[in-house]
């Protein structure tokens, strides 16, 4: 019985060996033979052709935030559309009457959200 099981597992373990091998084969073979010649610029922070200036810690403004939590809300709502639509012939009406109404709060959700000026940029 102990055998069986431990050789059902024997693949996943051989598995795990290799994985660790290989990751630390591309860990350290860059290490043995890439050359190391740091210039200023290498040694620089910030590799965009001018120097840092400011607080990197500095504050933002709510509404870049803001738009960005309401993308990606709607992009995940929006996702959830491509499985209903191949399995509506599965689903019949109640199905279609779901997303019909999940459709209608993600609309009055947009529609409130406009109105209260949450995608005015200024």
């Amino acid at each position: 019985m102990i055998q069986s099981v431990a050789a059902s597992y024997f693949p996943i373990l051989v598995f795990l060996v290799i994985a660790f091998g290989l990751s630390l084969v591309m860990i350290l073979l860059p290490m043995a033979i890439a050359r190391n010649r740091p210039d200023t610029e290498k040694l620089s922070p910030y590799e965009c052709g001018f120097e840092p200036f400011g607080d990197a810690r500095g504050t933002f403004d709510v509404r870049f935030y803001l738009v960005a939590i309401l993308f990606i809300i709607f992009d995940l709502e929006v996702a959830f559309l491509f499985p209903w639509a191949v399995a509506l012939g599965d689903i019949g009406l109640f199905g279609f009457w779901s997303m019909m109404l999940f459709l209608a709060v993600l609309t009055i959700g947009f529609i409130y959200e406009w109105k209260k000026g949450a995608l005015e940029w200024e």
